[in-house]
């Protein structure tokens, strides 16, 4: 498929991949299908951008880029969460250069233009009287801070937020991320495109051979095509008991009880999924020997309320324990690159020493998530080759690769705007 970047036409491409495969090489490799992904994924969709509580003060402020596009999120002087291209609009320099801090004010380093946590310009010297100062604002971008989870989007029309409100805020607000802080936060710069990352989080197809102590405190890696019909019923009959409880304590369950499709779905809404699932016996945190190594978050009282997972396309899953929560954030750098942030995060009353140590919240997912990033630079090796063929998913296991794959070639084959 190698095609001049002028007769490149995305939803063709998109068109001519067949279900239940893998996708083209071309997908992975080629600067033509990065840019419609740019274009078209990362221009339009909501992308998580950070914590809350990142930023917990006035002038506290994080950046980070989307492609080309670098963007800062800054708490203002009435505790508004916005987010604005980070360009001076003068001569369009990088207005903030580093990666977080706080500001009482943003200047340009060019030529000192000052702009205001609300994005206003409030002095450009040098320039005549008769400017309209007004109209040289920061360019905003589309903002949602929902539960402790900022959101953004590019789009000058975004889909409407509402629906993942309506949906996620019910599950969401037990967890309390809204008052928590960081407990540590770690970037890596994976060697693969950003979609192989994804591809590898939406199957547990590899983890008994690949994460040992993620299939000792989970249930997800079970098939009914590889599981005895007692495990099955074992299982069914532990998460009916769970859900019981959790039902008890208020605490919404699972897609059904939620009103959820499967993720990702067709349309508008279908960029969001969030469930509560069980851990294994023995299992109330997702750690290494599975025990609460921070205090209860939010509004729990009881340990036993398994693991809260959210996942956004295109850049953003999650788990949350009765104790810490873990966030991964996906940027795509260039078309063989992701850059991947993953945050701890524990209740902000809760102190370092005393009341959790690093050295047992953090293992967990560190040693999931880089076991995970070995894996996807090894896919990345492998389509980049001229040997590589797409192979065929496994309708037992790889059902969730195959709706994300469907996703993503649906929004290829929307029109550029």
């Amino acid at each position: 498929m190698t095609v001049a970047p002028e007769q490149f036409d995305p939803a063709a491409a998109a068109g001519a991949c067949p279900e239940w495969r893998s996708l083209p090489g071309e997908f992975f490799t080629s600067d033509e299908i990065y840019r419609a992904d740019t274009d078209r994924v990362w221009r339009r969709g909501w992308l998580f951008a950070g914590h809350d509580c990142e930023i917990p003060s006035a002038g506290d402020y994080f950046t980070f880029n989307v492609g080309t596009d670098p963007l800062i999120v800054i708490r203002g002087e009435d505790g508004v969460v916005r987010a604005f291209h980070n360009v001076c609009r003068h001569r369009g320099t990088l207005l903030c250069r580093e990666s977080s801090g706080s500001a009482r004010q943003l200047v340009c380093p060019y030529h000192q233009w000052v702009y205001g946590k609300d994005g206003k310009l409030l002095s450009c010297r040098g320039m005549h009287e008769e400017l309209d100062s007004d109209s040289l604002g920061l360019v905003p971008v589309a903002t949602e801070n929902l539960c402790g989870f900022i959101f953004v989007n590019l789009d000058d029309r975004p889909v409407d937020f509402g629906p993942a409100r309506k949906q996620l805020e019910p599950m969401l607000k037990p967890q309390g991320v809204d008052r928590a802080k960081v407990a540590r936060a770690v970037n890596y710069t994976v060697r693969a495109n950003w979609k192989l990352v994804w591809e590898n989080n939406r199957e547990c197809y590899h983890c008994n051979l690949n994460h040992p102590q993620y299939i000792k405190a989970n249930y997800d890696h079970f098939n009914t095509d590889d599981t005895s019909p007692e495990m099955m019923a074992r299982i069914d009959e532990k998460s009916r008991k769970s859900e019981e409880a959790w039902g008890r304590q208020g605490l919404a369950i699972t897609h059904q009880a939620s009103g959820m499709a499967p993720f990702p779905s067709s349309g508008e809404h279908g960029w969001f999924s969030i469930n509560r699932t069980l851990l294994s016996d023995g299992y109330v945190s997702e750690t290494m020997d599975g025990k609460q190594v921070a205090p209860l978050m939010g509004d729990y009282t009881d340990n036993s309320v398994g693991t809260l997972r959210l996942r956004t396309v295109p850049n953003m899953w999650c788990h949350a324990s009765c104790d810490h929560v873990v966030s991964t954030r996906l940027l795509p750098i260039d078309k063989a690159t992701t850059e991947v942030r993953v945050i701890w995060l524990v209740d902000k009353k809760a102190e370092e020493g005393s009341d959790y140590d690093l050295e047992k919240l953090m293992p967990f997912w560190q040693l999931t998530s880089e076991q995970d990033w070995e894996l996807c630079e090894a896919a990345q090796l492998g389509v980049q080759s001229s040997g590589y063929r797409p192979g065929p998913y496994s309708t037992h296991k790889e059902y969730n690769v195959e709706r994300f794959v469907r996703w993503y070639l649906e929004q290829l084959k929307k029109k550029a705007k």
